[in-house]
């Protein structure tokens, strides 16, 4: 079955060349020009990956992104946001918000085609990987299920793979930057990125419960799982 991406985008001549190469690359496409009826859609059916413009009448694309990630049913759909504005500020606030990854226009389609393909690889775990457990928590990678005391926990995208890393680290320190490049793919942090990292990790620990002690801060170096 074809994976199928929905995309969020005001502007026909941007959208239609989205759909051209996404088409054309075996992918399955459905559209929508505004906020509410990108939600619609997602109601109608959960896509295995949104493709969203930020500047959007009606509703803008943090919202969106803000809605997706609070309903349990949509949290773990990948998101790749998408707009003019490059600042990193902004890009930022779209990570910290939830989404996947960033794309600023004008982009290439082709490397739009290719962050789409890694972002499904990255939240598409193989049907092989194993199970990990440390304590109370339990990380089922292959089904893409976290439990805490046999409770099933709801973990954004990245809150799931942050804990992926963590434990599959078995109690090795973690830096930022390692977390920025596994996580987000990025190569290199600064500043702003790496309070990304601390926000989710931040977030990740309030969803554990009483199991968050384990995830210990190293000052001025990382995280780090105990698995004891």
């Amino acid at each position: 079955m074809a994976t199928d991406v929905l995309i969020v985008e005001d502007e026909p001549d941007i959208r239609n060349l989205i759909v051209h190469h996404l088409t054309r690359d075996g992918f399955r496409c459905r559209v929508a020009a505004t906020g509410p009826e990108a939600l619609s859609r997602v109601r109608a059916g959960a896509p295995d990956l949104v493709v969203l413009d930020l500047m959007l009448p009606d509703m803008d694309g943090l919202e969106v992104c803000r809605r997706l990630r609070g309903d349990p049913t949509t949290a773990s759909v990948p998101i790749i946001m998408l707009t003019a504005r490059a600042d990193e500020v902004d890009r930022i606030v779209g990570l910290e918000m939830g989404a996947d990854d960033y794309v600023a226009k004008p982009f290439s389609p082709k490397e739009l085609v290719a962050r789409v393909r890694a972002v499904l690889r990255r939240t598409r775990p193989s049907e092989t990987a194993r199970p990990l457990a440390a304590g109370g928590v339990s990380l089922d990678v292959a089904r893409h299920l976290a439990t805490v005391d046999g409770r099933a926990v709801e973990l954004t995208p990245k809150e799931f793979d942050l804990l992926h890393a963590l434990l599959e680290a078995a109690g090795r320190v973690l830096s930022r930057e390692h977390l920025l490049n596994r996580v987000w793919g990025y190569s290199r942090a600064d500043e702003i990125e790496s309070r990304t990292v601390d926000v989710h990790i931040r977030r990740l620990r309030a969803k554990l419960g009483a199991e968050e002690r384990r995830i210990a801060t190293i000052k001025g170096v990382g995280y780090r799982f105990e698995m004891e």
